[in-house]
């Protein structure tokens, strides 16, 4: 079987310092390479969070604060700070990210009217990233997860990993919650879980 592994947005903006930090975000990083350097991935792709400037996610393009609520296209949103802007630093992988076995990136959210959580497709399920064709292209059948932020991308990601048919593994030392409530982290591993996606330790 084989087998990619999918590293979910493990940008600046997402790590100590930057503009959506999560919380510890940046004590994945040394297991994601052990990850990379003690196991054989068919396929390392990494996922990009890659906004215009003008995202209608961020709270500043709406006159909104950061942590309100709006629909947009019909669906709730999320009130965010800017972050992960296109040609940004806050934008580049971060550094201490091991980056020499990646043979694939996704760049997501770049749509300004309609987010983009997973890997697969934007929120609305309208347009797909392409990341499910370089898959299925590549003969993968099973997916390991890891990135930021688990209640988010990550989970999204994991979602649509099982509904698009692969046997979908979470590394639970390989991801962080954002915990906008705090106990978002807990109830996106119960759902995920639920839906078919099988934690490692």
């Amino acid at each position: 079987m084989k087998k990619a592994l999918i590293i979910v947005d493990v940008q600046n903006d997402f790590c100590e310092g930057g503009a959506l930090a999560v919380p510890e975000a940046n004590q994945i990083i040394p297991y994601i390479n052990l990850l990379m350097e003690e196991n054989e991935y068919d396929q390392i792709v990494l996922t990009q969070d890659w906004h215009p400037a003008n995202h209608k996610s961020f709270a500043s393009n709406n006159g909104r604060k950061v942590g309100e609520s709006i629909i947009l296209n019909s669906i709730p949103q999320f009130m965010w700070p800017d972050h992960c802007v296109q040609g940004t630093f806050g934008a580049e992988f971060h550094k201490d990210l091991n980056r020499d076995k990646v043979t694939h990136i996704i760049q997501k959210g770049k749509n300004p009217e309609i987010d983009s959580y997973s890997g697969f497709q934007d929120n609305n399920h309208f347009m797909k990233t392409g990341l499910d064709d370089f898959l299925k292209y590549h003969d993968i059948q099973l997916l390991e997860i890891v990135g930021l932020a688990m209640d988010y991308c990550v989970k999204f990601t994991c979602l649509d990993a099982v509904a698009n048919g692969y046997v979908t593994c979470l590394h639970f030392n390989g991801t962080k919650a954002v915990n906008v409530k705090p106990d978002n982290g807990r109830d996106a591993l119960y759902e995920m879980i639920q839906k078919g996606v099988t934690v490692l330790g």
